[in-house]
């Protein structure tokens, strides 16, 4: 405190104000007392000179300080700072003449008066301090340390600025309450998860195996900290167990290591089993295995196997091997119902298997495509091509024609007829040729088909010498071909 008070005297004594005056008093000391002087009209005013000394400096000096303190405002920044961590506090100005700064504390107490400490901290030091700046750090920061700094610049008069430092509460980690080991399943549990000490408010997020779910949010003040809770309703099922519950701490001190806490749920339920096979459609002599799938918390004890609610009837045949149920060789005798039962001390589980043990098959099943049968040719087509079938011929049948490799593409009906030899057809033969050139077809039709015969049922050819038969193809338009006629048989047909 005496190097603060001497700081100050020797401002004073060096100011721009004071210096002058007390220079002219020490080179021009006042003369002794003299009477009160009469002051006349005829006469000017006798004055000491030494006094006209004094008052001219004086005014010379007070135009200089405001001609020197002109444009000279100290400059700071507001500061954030994480509650243990370290705060510097910086003040410059960008004119001095050779003026001290000073910082004091939100208590009005002075930390530093130039490059002199004031205030007995040790997490307070000196960083930097010129004429231009004065900076400050001040470590292990707490919530103390939060409010207005000022920053003085000591000229006539005195310049501050205000620099607030805002200092964040670090929240605490978060714990969960309510979690019952183990949980039943169709409990209805409450989780809870809180966290102490942070300011601003933190905020709490409820996450299930990395899927963020919705909790009740509620904020309670403590001093300049806050208490944040959140609360998580649950219905326990058998999905939860084993599942992870994580509390997670989001808040502006916690931007690089987040804060959170998990609890994984154990849940006991009662089993649930199932039965599966190795074999869709089981025959005689096959190998089966059946296997009895059940799950449960605690894990169920050792399964029973039963067939038709009595005990197992073939213990050579049927092996049972912990869940599994293993018939070696099938047979008729092994057709029924088998069950397996699982428990635990929270409750039992069925589940059921009807065993149908197939045939062997001997044969090969018979095929289903049918046979195709041959069928009588058909002797009476009628001659009209209009009324005639358009189904092809059946080349399968014995005794008919097959159709012509020219006739293949056409479109016109076939009309099909062999004959023997005699003056009969051979006359309405060469009567048809010689009318097909002047007669239209419906008009044949109309004068010839009435007389016509009948053709015979049966065709018989007596055997060739040259063993041949010849085939006519006589198109209605554009043309009419003839064939020579043999004289033991001939074969016609028309288009």
């Amino acid at each position: 405190m005496l190097s603060f008070l001497e700081t100050r005297r020797s401002n004073l004594l060096f100011s721009p104000v004071l210096f002058p005056i007390l220079f002219s008093v020490f080179l021009f000391p006042s003369p002794p007392l003299h009477p009160p002087l009469s002051i006349s009209s005829s006469s000017s005013s006798s004055f000491p000179s030494s006094l006209l000394l004094l008052v001219a400096p004086a005014v010379t000096a007070q135009k200089s300080t405001l001609r020197g303190s002109s444009g000279q405002q100290p400059l700071v920044q507001n500061q954030t700072v994480t509650e243990g961590g370290t705060a510097n506090m910086t003040c410059r100005v960008e004119y001095n003449d050779q003026t001290s700064l000073q910082w004091s504390n939100p208590a009005q107490q002075t930390l530093f008066f130039g490059d002199k400490k004031a205030l007995r901290d040790n997490r307070i030091e000196l960083v930097r301090a010129s004429w231009s700046e004065l900076t400050i750090s001040i470590s292990e920061v707490t919530l103390a340390d939060e409010g207005m700094y000022t920053c003085s610049l000591f000229t006539m008069p005195v310049k501050t600025a205000k620099a607030y430092l805002t200092v964040l509460g670090v929240p605490e980690m978060p714990e969960i309450d309510g979690l019952t080991k183990p949980a039943l399943e169709g409990d209805e549990i409450t989780l809870t998860c809180m966290t102490h000490g942070s300011k601003p408010a933190a905020d709490l997020r409820w996450f299930r195996n990395e899927k963020e779910i919705k909790g009740a949010k509620e904020v309670n003040a403590s001093g300049k900290t806050f208490t944040v809770t959140s609360s998580l309703q649950l219905l326990v099922d058998r999905d939860d167990d084993g599942a992870a519950y994580t509390c997670k701490v989001d808040h502006v001190a916690l931007l690089q290591t987040p804060q959170q806490t998990t609890e994984v749920l154990e849940v006991h339920y009662a089993p649930r089993v199932a039965i599966t096979n190795s074999l869709t459609f089981p025959q005689e002599g096959q190998y089966l295995k059946l296997e009895c799938v059940s799950k449960g918390n605690p894990s169920p004890d050792p399964v029973m196997w039963t067939k038709d609610g009595g005990e197992l009837p073939d213990l050579e045949r049927m092996i049972v091997e912990g869940r599994e149920l293993t018939f070696t060789t099938l047979n008729k005798t092994d057709n029924g119902t088998y069950r397996c039962e699982a428990s635990n001390h929270l409750g039992t589980s069925t589940a059921e298997y009807l065993l149908y043990v197939y045939d062997v098959p001997s044969t090969l099943p018979p095929s289903t495509t049918p046979t195709p049968r041959p069928t009588p040719p058909d002797t009476t087509a009628p001659l009209d091509p209009h009324l005639a079938s358009s189904d092809p011929p059946n080349t399968n049948n014995r005794g008919t024609v097959p159709p012509h490799p020219h006739l293949l593409s056409s479109s016109l009906p076939i009309v099909y007829f062999s004959f023997n030899l005699s003056a009969l057809y051979l006359s309405s033969l060469l009567t048809l040729v010689l009318s097909l050139l002047f007669f239209s077809t419906t008009q044949l039709q109309n004068i010839f088909l009435p007389f016509l015969p009948p053709f015979p049922s049966s065709l018989s050819f007596p055997p060739l010498p040259s063993s041949l038969s010849f085939l006519s193809v006589l198109p209605l338009f554009p043309s009419l071909h003839f064939l020579p006629l043999y004289p033991s048989s001939l074969s016609f047909l028309s288009v």
